[in-house]
């Protein structure tokens, strides 16, 4: 069996005993539909209920059900990146293991793969979520994304995704990175695109996700912004910060001797000393901490022997 013809359908699973065996059901019955080969990458993220029995016993009856059991919760991301890991195919389907994915909607983005896209961003236009605590957040977040980064998409949090394996192969998931591989791809040169997809209710088991969520994918979006604009020269960053606290710690120097010279004021009366002394502190701080950073980031790519580059591709060479 040529593994680039394998679907390789990556499911994250978290206390989810009563969603996994209707999932299983639906899945295979719609790959099995379009006659496909494939396979289903089960992760168990540290379920303490029985999901990780009834895992095992899927994989007793089916060959095609694959299963890694995570030794705790390690968190959505990294229970994706461990099924991408261990994926067999040349294009990856992820979902999510709470059953509100519809699997009906993978052929359509199979449909989108065989058109060029290399990654197709399911879009939950009507969502069964609560409005207030799930969809609402949501919405701001997708458009604080799609501004911050560049990439228009209604939907970042929909796990319902298809990859192929070669745009996403070296990239490593951390936080709530899972989310942003839409825009990891995009700035090494991927095609995207998003198609409207079905969300089902919850039928079984309780949402892993709240309102403090929010502030984990705003700080991740701000770490995305600084690996896309200052990964390859931190020093412009840091260097930049440094150099408005030394001006404002001359600003303050200037003042402080006006004041002295020729407001009547000692330097006792004023903060301005203090705030020379701590301007300038800051400022130092900054630029030797673009210093350390751009020794970091050297070190990244050479001891790796990575490129800051990537190549589409060569003629003759």
């Amino acid at each position: 069996m040529d593994k680039n013809n394998i679907i390789s359908i990556c499911v994250p699973v978290h206390n989810e005993q009563e969603n996994i065996e209707p999932l299983y059901i639906n899945l295979t019955n719609v790959i099995e539909s379009i006659k496909a080969d494939f396979e289903i990458i089960m992760v168990n993220d540290g379920s303490c209920d029985k999901s990780g029995d009834i895992l095992d016993s899927l994989a007793k009856r089916d060959s095609r059900v694959k299963v890694i059991h995570l030794c705790r919760n390690f968190g959505q991301s990294c229970a994706m990146m461990a099924g991408f890991d261990h994926a067999s195919g040349d294009i990856i389907i992820a979902m999510d293991g709470d059953n509100q994915n519809d699997p009906a909607d993978i052929p359509r983005l199979l449909d989108q793969i065989h058109k060029g896209y290399s990654v197709v961003s399911g879009w939950r236009k009507n969502r069964k979520d609560a409005k207030i605590s799930r969809i609402l957040p949501s919405k701001i977040a997708n458009w604080i994304i799609s501004i911050v980064t560049g990439v228009k998409l209604h939907d970042y949090g929909c796990s319902l995704k298809a990859y192929k394996k070669q745009v996403i192969k070296n990239v490593k998931l951390y936080g709530e990175m899972h989310r942003f591989l839409p825009v990891l791809s995009f700035w090494q040169g991927a095609k995207v695109t998003e198609i409207v997809v079905n969300h089902q209710p919850r039928q079984f088991g309780d949402s892993h996700y709240g309102m403090s969520r929010v502030v984990k994918v705003l700080l991740d979006l701000a770490l995305i912004r600084f690996l896309d604009k200052y990964l390859k020269y931190p020093i412009h960053l840091f260097g930049g910060i440094g150099l408005i606290n030394m001006l404002l710690a001359f600003i303050s120097f200037a003042l402080m001797l006006y004041y002295k010279i020729w407001g009547g004021k000692t330097f006792i009366e004023t903060p301005l000393p203090t705030l020379v002394v701590l301007f300038g502190i800051m400022g130092a701080m900054s630029v030797l901490l673009g210093i350390v950073a751009e020794i970091v980031m050297r070190t990244y790519y050479e001891s790796q022997e990575q490129k800051p580059y990537l190549i589409d591709r060569t003629l003759n060479i």
